[in-house]
């Protein structure tokens, strides 16, 4: 735990208050940021470097919000690991595992570190790129959607028992691959899994070298898309918490749309393109599902898609805010989630 003395003298901009941070990897990557990987790395100014990179976020001693990027991926993954299981980790980067350190947070955090004044972003010249900031997510939009799929995913025995209560009875659509939507929204749950941030229980706010405001040859680009709609990351400890944002509206589902199942039939042509030709790092990724299975999440131009291969796949859109449509487990669901599943990125 950080001594009180430590932050308290902190009065000057020389130092960083660590508060949390989260992995930009082509397995594992805010999905705010964008639909794969080499998109989420140009969501803030960087390469696609093949092993990725880690996002610290913190303050400095005068309040300002820095995310600093470094390359050594396995000191954050172990650093978000440990404070995942609610223990202390010194997350201290050494100067040389540097990239670059960005004005601003890309992802919204609750925490601030304690002794020093708000968080706000830190004063830039007129030809400085602007501080990263969160997006508007007040409309249905490509985030809300792949947080929205994202939060399916989290929760995928609710949506599953709420699909299968919802065709019990009468002729079951799930024997079909484009089965009729399912009239939900994604909205609760959305607003409930805010986290790309990986929660930081009983992590300390730490100190380390002040960030360097510029590193050439890494440009800041500013986007408007650059926030994880996220839970707010578990108070750390020594922290204040600041108030949390309101979780953004989601529209309400609408009436029956008559080329629904088009636009299944859309998500899984292209799914099945990727087979073809394969898609950028990122767009397709595989994570552990209880009882041998894994869990598929795939992305695209305006849908998202997240399945188990031994069930079901659900699909969200762009243009049907809110609403999460079920693709039934038909004779050629099975063997398409098999090949995606091969051909995925998974955590190292």
């Amino acid at each position: 735990m950080a001594e009180v003395e430590q932050v308290e003298a902190a009065d000057t901009d020389d130092t960083l208050f660590i508060l949390t941070a989260a992995l930009l990897t082509p397995a594992q990557f805010p999905a705010v940021l964008g639909d794969d990987y080499p998109e989420a790395c140009a969501a803030l100014g960087l390469g696609p470097h093949p092993v990725g990179y880690g996002l610290v976020f913190g303050q400095d001693g005068g309040g300002a919000r820095w995310t600093v990027v470094v390359d050594d991926v396995s000191l954050v993954a172990v650093a978000i690991a440990t404070w995942d299981c609610g223990m202390e980790y010194d997350l201290s980067p050494d100067e040389r595992t540097v990239v670059t350190a960005l004005p601003g947070w890309p992802l919204e955090l609750t925490v601030a570190a304690p002794g020093v004044p708000e968080p706000h972003d830190p004063p830039t010249e007129p030809d400085d790129p602007a501080p990263l900031a969160p997006p508007d997510t007040g409309a249905w939009g490509p985030a809300q959607r792949r947080l929205g799929a994202d939060a399916v995913a989290l929760q995928w025995a609710v949506w599953r028992e709420q699909f299968a209560a919802d065709n019990a009875g009468g002729e079951r659509e799930t024997s079909r691959e484009t089965a009729a939507p399912v009239r939900e929204t994604a909205g609760d749950l959305v607003q409930e899994t805010r986290e790309p941030i990986q929660e930081t229980a009983g992590a300390p706010a730490r100190e380390t070298a002040a960030p360097a405001r510029e590193t050439a040859g890494t440009p800041v680009r500013e986007t408007a898309a650059v926030r994880e709609m996220t839970a707010p990351a578990r108070e750390t400890a020594g922290a204040t918490t600041g108030p949390a944002a309101s979780p953004p509206p989601v529209p309400p589902s609408g009436g029956e749309t008559p080329d629904g199942h088009a636009r299944l039939r859309r998500v899984l042509d292209e799914l099945r393109g990727y087979l073809v030709e394969a898609p950028p790092p990122g767009r397709v990724r595989s994570a552990f599902a209880p009882g041998g299975a894994r869990t598929l999440r795939a992305d695209g131009p305006g849908w998202s898609l997240v399945a188990r291969t031994d069930d079901i796949a659900f699909v969200l859109l762009d243009d049907m805010p809110g609403e999460v449509l079920p693709v039934g487990r038909g004779p050629n669901l099975p063997g398409l989630l098999t090949a995606l599943d091969e051909m995925a990125v998974r955590p190292a």
